[in-house]
């Protein structure tokens, strides 16, 4: 199961790698060309609000496998032993909820409804934009699931 985890982490450390590096260059190339040519590009500020928005989704699913993602800890804290690891669960159960109900079906949802629908400068179906969500809450769930599996595993030995 950590072997999947650790191929799933790499993965996505490296897409986001990707998308930022290319959000640094068509950033850089839309300033370029709208303060020393005086010509603002279109495609660039579509292209980056897209990007980011892959960003974001996709290294939140990577921040959530990975377990740094921001959290209040305040009560957690105060439970030691099984009670902490049945919280953990508790937790866990309703991250997929929220990823198997907002994410994955909204997401399809969206995704389906805009398809039709085509972005200004690109030209390509908002759909493609949107897909982000599913994939993300796909993600999501699977991390869900191998988190779950190593918190049973941890009841087992507590």
């Amino acid at each position: 199961m950590s072997n999947l985890k650790n191929i799933m982490n790499k993965v996505l450390e490296t897409v986001c790698v990707f998308i930022f590096a290319f959000i640094t260059v068509v950033g850089t190339y839309q300033i370029v060309v709208r303060y020393v040519f005086n010509s603002p590009s279109t495609v660039s500020e579509e292209l980056l609000t897209y990007s980011f928005t892959w960003l974001a989704l996709l290294a939140a699913a990577l921040v959530f496998g990975m377990k740094e993602h921001m959290a209040m800890t305040y009560f957690a804290d105060k439970i030691n032993g099984k009670k902490r690891i049945i919280l953990n669960l508790i937790i866990e159960v309703i991250v997929m909820l929220f990823a198997i109900s907002v994410l994955i079906f909204g997401g399809i949802s969206i995704t389906r409804l805009t398809m039709t629908q085509v972005t200004a400068s690109l030209g390509i179906p908002m759909g493609y934009v949107y897909a982000v969500v599913p994939i993300s809450g796909v993600i999501t769930v699977i991390y869900n699931i191998l988190n779950i599996s190593e918190l049973f595993k941890q009841i087992k030995n507590a």
